[in-house]
């Protein structure tokens, strides 16, 4: 690695970057695995409809994703450790709380609000801030493996948190993603840092020194809606925050909150379920982390198109494999639809940065954003479906023809020109034909 001065370091701090922040998303994802579990509780304890619960669901989403781009401009402000610290002290609070909940609206603004805000700050804005100043070499395959913390988390705290739930309550379940939270600030404290040159060296694979930008003028906010505004001018930031939305509802808001209800409707026991959808995250590493090192090697339109393409057929095929059982067939669709989870997060990354340069990752935050719109209509409609037909077949049906479409909208990336990167900042230079 090449160094600032006379600084040595045996391993390249970048990695010790990464390996805290990975923590960190598993951290704020004990949370986002917990609505799936909880749901069924709620509704037995409290009577509220599943279309209630959803709905606090569709706030948590919504300002998970809103969140995104603010965030990384604070970042760009105050620093990446200290944004990090308090989201993870939000997500700690928001779940703490909801043990003393007796009113929806308290759902509302725990679930919904707190922990909404708490885990957007630490979404994918932040993995394309922390992979934008720190690596140069293997910058997809650390964005595929970060991406793959928040599939890490399923993995960990779905099984754990469905068996806590059945035994000792739900409110036992929300306090043990709590602490899980908390435990997580301290490392945050010692490991990450903001930039390289804070620490006497140059981003991973760089073979210049790169200045530490200086704090943007104007509040952060202001800069996020500026990024928005400029990017909202090109046709490439439509088509790829259209194909993010739908990779929201398709993914987040249907299945990772209504498969667990899903399959309970056909016999199946929640900790069964819980398993599957744990299964998910447990092949989404995989398929995450083999995404970012295609997205390496293989033009990041090709892959959009193929992936979503092959989401949209296996969702059309799901239905007619919901059993009071886990067969075999149900199985397969997990480990096929588990590699295609968030394989799509490394080379969108990948497009936002050449289409938008050095604002690419606030305008990540924005098609982040559109992710989590979608997320959160899917997780309401697809409560409503269930409600009013007492089945969720055609929410799965809708779901499948949407990835299709998501297909179209990423291969239609190679028409026309792309913008040119611009220099470090926050606006973008918008070509004329863009």
């Amino acid at each position: 690695m090449t160094r600032i001065g006379h600084v040595k370091h045996r391993i390249h701090p970048a990695w010790l970057v990464a390996v805290a922040a990975f923590v960190a998303l598993i951290g704020a994802a004990g949370f986002r695995a917990t609505p799936s579990v909880l749901l069924q509780p709620l509704h037995d304890e409290f009577g509220w409809s599943l279309a209630t619960i959803s709905g606090a669901v569709s706030v948590n989403l919504l300002l998970y994703g809103l969140t995104a781009p603010f965030a990384a401009a604070l970042m760009d402000k105050f620093g990446i450790r200290r944004v990090a610290m308090v989201a993870l002290l939000l997500v700690s609070v928001g779940s703490g709380l909801t043990v003393w909940m007796t009113e929806s609206w308290q759902l509302m603004l725990c679930w919904g609000v707190l922990v909404g805000l708490g885990t957007g700050s630490l979404a994918l804005g932040f993995v394309a801030t922390i992979t934008g100043r720190w690596f140069v070499k293997h910058r997809g395959l650390v964005t595929g493996v970060l991406t793959a913390g928040g599939a890490t988390g399923n993995l960990i705290f779905l099984p754990v948190l469905s068996r806590i739930s059945e035994s000792s309550g739900w409110r036992t379940a929300a306090l043990t993603v709590s602490i899980a939270a908390l435990l997580v600030v301290p490392l945050i404290y010692w490991r990450l840092r903001d930039h390289p040159s804070d620490l006497g060296v140059t981003a991973l694979g760089s073979t210049e020194e790169i200045p530490k930008p200086a704090k943007p003028a104007g509040g952060a906010a202001r800069n996020a809606l500026r990024a928005l505004r400029d990017a909202a001018r090109t046709r490439a930031f439509w088509l790829l925050a259209g194909g993010f939305a739908i990779c929201g509802a398709t993914t987040n808001g249907l299945v990772g909150t209504h498969f667990i209800p899903a399959a309970h409707d056909h016999g199946m026991a929640q900790t069964t379920a819980a398993s599957l959808l744990a299964l998910v995250g447990l092949f989404d590493i995989a398929g995450t982390i083999a995404s970012g090192w295609l997205t390496d090697r293989v033009d990041s339109r090709i892959l959009l198109g193929a992936y979503y393409g092959l989401r949209g057929l296996s969702l059309l095929v799901l239905p007619s494999l919901f059993a009071a059982t886990a067969h075999p067939s149900m199985l397969i669709f997990i480990l096929f639809y588990g590699l295609d989870w968030v394989a799509t997060v490394p080379p969108t990354v990948t497009l936002c940065r050449e289409y938008f340069g050095a604002a690419g990752p606030i305008v990540f935050g924005w098609v982040f954003a559109s992710h989590q719109f979608g997320a959160a209509a899917a997780a309401t409609a697809a409560g409503l479906v269930r409600d009013q037909f007492g089945a969720y077949t055609w929410a799965w049906y809708g779901a499948g023809g949407l990835a299709i479409l998501g297909s179209v909208l990423s291969l239609m990336l190679f028409a026309g020109k792309r913008i040119k990167p611009v220099a470090p900042g926050i606006g973008l230079a918008v070509p004329a034909k863009a």
